[in-house]
């Protein structure tokens, strides 16, 4: 007895490890992540209509909550910021930025503005003096004028809209791939010469490439600022829809990686800017903003997690063999000989 169930422990052993090897590999989509705050330092942004905030304060104060909430929800996601204080990095540093930290996602966070109306009000009436006649004959004559002064109105405009960046006929996009995927190459002063023609940045083969990659980050882009307007809309926000882009937003355009540029509200309007400077509003912001995002990375697992697993059903079996064959009759004689 003791002989077959040394002979068995093995065989267990086996088919434990045989178990483990066929379940499928979990994949992440999302592991690194890059905040940016809009604005910053010498570039206050848009003024809210009391103007006692602006759009830099505003923006900071919702990534940095953005980033804590998304840190809580997702405790193994890399999390990079663009800014953390009153700063101004360039546009071209913060893409540059994005690239470098390899990032698998870029999310920028404004504020919108829109300019105020004109609007002329009653303000009573002033005493004017005109002469007629000449001469003996010239006299004066008073009438009372009636005055008006322009006065500014906030513009109604109000809530959120997403920006992405759609493949066209700009090539940056192509650009930052290639600056990102070939970093350690581009690090080489002599890279052309020491890697030849490979690295033609206008070459088809590469655009080609390059125009398929864009064409995933856009759905992804697209997939995440639909999250986010549809999570902004649940809690009350008014949806502005999705905006695409083709020039014009240089972290866009320039990060090789999904990116979105959230336009949290109109801090014009004298509502939103006091929701958008309140804690309980910017907290609100970076919670819906957070919520979009977890989203969207459980979409990509999944879909990713699916296509690994059909693949595995694909791949041929296992050259170990299976604890039930051993203990088939046949080759329970064998053992137990």
């Amino acid at each position: 007895m003791k002989k077959i169930t040394f002979i068995l422990l093995p065989l267990v052993f086996i088919l434990i490890l045989s178990f483990i090897n066929k379940q499928p590999k979990k994949f992440t989509t999302l592991k690194t992540i890059i905040l940016d705050a809009g604005h910053g330092g010498s570039d206050p942004g848009a003024d809210c209509w009391s103007e006692a905030c602006n759009e830099a304060t505003i923006t900071l104060d919702v990534t940095l909550k953005l980033g804590d909430t998304l840190q809580k929800l997702l405790p193994d996601l890399k999390i990079h910021y663009t800014r953390t204080d009153d700063s101004y990095p360039t546009l071209k540093y913060r893409a540059n930025f994005a690239n470098e930290k390899k990032g698998d996602l870029f999310v920028s966070i404004h504020c919108n503005s829109a300019s105020a109306h004109s609007k002329k009000e009653f303000s009573g009436y002033k005493t004017v003096t005109t002469y007629v006649g000449k001469g003996k004959k010239r006299r004066a004559v008073t009438k009372e004028v009636a005055q008006y002064t322009t006065v500014k109105i906030p513009n109604p405009a109000q809530g959120m809209e997403t920006y992405v960046w759609i493949p066209g006929k700009n090539t940056q996009k192509y650009e930052a791939i290639a600056k990102k995927e070939n970093a350690e190459i581009f690090k080489d002063p002599n890279y052309k010469i020491n890697y030849g023609g490979g690295l033609d940045l206008n070459s088809p083969e590469f655009i080609a490439k390059a125009k398929l990659k864009t064409k995933k980050y856009f759905t992804r882009s697209t997939m995440l600022a639909n999250l986010v307007q549809e999570e902004g809309a649940n809690v009350g926000r008014n949806d502005r829809n999705v905006k695409q882009r083709g020039i014009g937003i240089w972290v866009l355009q320039e990060t090789a990686m999904p990116s979105v540029l959230v336009e949290t509200g109109y801090i014009s309007n004298p509502t939103e800017a006091e929701y958008l400077s309140s804690e309980t509003g910017q907290t609100e912001m970076a919670a819906l903003i957070a919520k979009a995002i977890v989203r969207y990375k459980e979409e990509l697992d999944k879909k990713a997690n699916i296509n690994t697993d059909s693949e595995q059903k694909n791949e041929p079996e296992s050259s170990t063999t299976p604890l039930a064959a051993i203990l088939s009759n046949k080759n329970k004689k064998h053992i137990l000989s």
